[in-house]
C-alpha cells in the first residue's frame, strides 16, 4: 500500500470556499465590481452572498496579482470589514506575541510602516521592545529595510512591513507586498484566536482597549490628467503658503513639510544622533541604512 500521506503543515486549513470564478480577456469589466480593489466593500459581494449560506469565520479578497489583501469576519452574527490600519496592526501584534511565546524575539527587531499609516503599530511595536521605523510612501522603501537588514546577517530580525492599503510583507523571500503570505498568516491568525474563543474582530477590540482607539479614514479623490496634476500642485502650494492653524477646534502645534530643505542643524557635520523629521534627508536615510 503507498504510505500515508504526511501530517498537514500548521497552516492547513481544509474547511474552505471559493466564490465564482471569472475568466477575462485583458479588456474585459468585472461584472462584480468597479475595480478589482480589497479596499473596497464591492470586492466582497460575491464572498457577502455566499457566507450567507456557508457562515465563514474570515473571507478574504485579493486584487489579481495578489499583492494586497482585504478581509471581513463575523463578529456576533454580523460581517465586518477590517481596514488595512487594522491589519497590519493585529499582523504585528500577533507575530510579536508569537515570536515572544517561542522565544526568538531579538533585541534588534525591527517593524516598518509607511508614515500614513496607523501610528497603533507603533504603540504595539514599542511594547514588544521592537525598533520601528516610519517611511516614505512606497513598499520600495520597506524592501530597502529588509535589503539592508540581510546585508547585516540580520535578516531574522525584520518581523514585517505594511501600508494602509492593505499591503504586507513578513519574511525576506520578496521586496514588495505580499498577499500570499500576508493570507496565510491572516488565516493562521484567526485559527489561533479562534481556539481561545475569539474572533478577529475581538481580537481588535482587545487591542483598541490595551492601547487606546486609534481613528482611520481613507478619503481617495481622483486628479486626471494635466488639470489633475496642476489641481494637486496648486493645492500642495496653498497648504505650504497658508497652513491650517487649527483643525477641528484645536490648535495645530506642529507641522512638516517632507519636500522641505531639513533645517541646518540636520545638515551639520555631526548632526544630532536623532532621525530628521523628513524621511527624505540624506542624514535620515543614511544612518537608516547604518542602524
Amino acid at each position: 500500500p503507498p504510505p500515508p500521506p504526511p501530517p498537514p503543515p500548521p497552516f492547513f486549513f481544509n474547511d474552505t470556499a471559493t466564490t465564482e470564478t471569472y475568466t477575462l480577456s485583458q479588456h474585459d469589466a468585472l461584472p462584480i465590481c468597479p475595480y478589482p480593489n480589497p479596499e473596497i466593500k464591492q470586492a466582497f459581494e460575491l464572498a457577502l452572498k455566499m457566507n450567507e449560506n456557508i457562515h465563514a469565520d474570515l473571507l478574504l479578497a485579493t486584487d489579481p496579482d495578489c499583492d494586497r489583501v482585504g478581509i471581513a469576519v463575523m463578529q456576533g452574527g454580523k460581517v465586518r470589514l477590517m481596514s488595512g490600519n487594522e491589519v497590519g496592526a493585529m499582523l504585528l501584534n500577533y507575530l510579536l506575541e508569537m515570536r515572544k511565546q517561542k522565544g526568538t524575539l531579538s533585541q534588534n527587531s525591527v517593524a516598518v510602516k509607511s508614515f500614513v499609516s496607523t501610528d497603533l503599530a507603533q504603540a504595539i511595536a514599542a511594547r514588544y521592545g521592537c525598533t520601528f521605523k516610519n517611511l516614505l510612501t512606497g513598499f520600495k522603501y520597506i524592501g530597502e529595510v529588509v535589503t539592508q537588514l540581510e546585508s547585516q546577517d540580520r535578516a531574522d530580525d525584520f518581523v514585517m512591513g505594511f501600508e494602509e492599503s492593505y499591503g504586507y510583507l513578513a519574511g525576506t523571500h520578496a521586496r514588495d507586498k505580499d498577499a500570499v503570505v500576508a493570507s496565510m498568516l491572516i488565516c493562521e491568525m484567526a485559527a489561533y484566536y479562534k481556539l481561545q474563543g475569539l474572533s478577529l474582530g475581538d481580537v481588535m477590540d482587545k487591542i483598541y482597549t490595551d492601547y487606546g482607539y486609534y481613528d482611520n479614514a481613507v478619503v481617495s479623490y481622483t486628479f486626471e490628467g494635466e488639470a489633475g496634476m496642476e489641481k494637486m500642485a496648486g493645492i500642495m502650494n496653498h497648504l505650504r503658503q497658508n497652513p491650517p492653524k487649527s483643525l477641528g477646534g484645536s490648535p495645530v502645534v506642529e507641522h512638516s513639510d517632507y519636500q522641505a530643505p531639513c533645517p541646518p542643524i540636520w545638515l551639520a557635520a555631526n548632526p544630532p544622533p536623532l532621525t530628521c523629521p523628513n524621511p527624505m534627508c540624506w542624514n535620515t536615510r543614511r544612518r537608516t541604512a547604518a542602524s
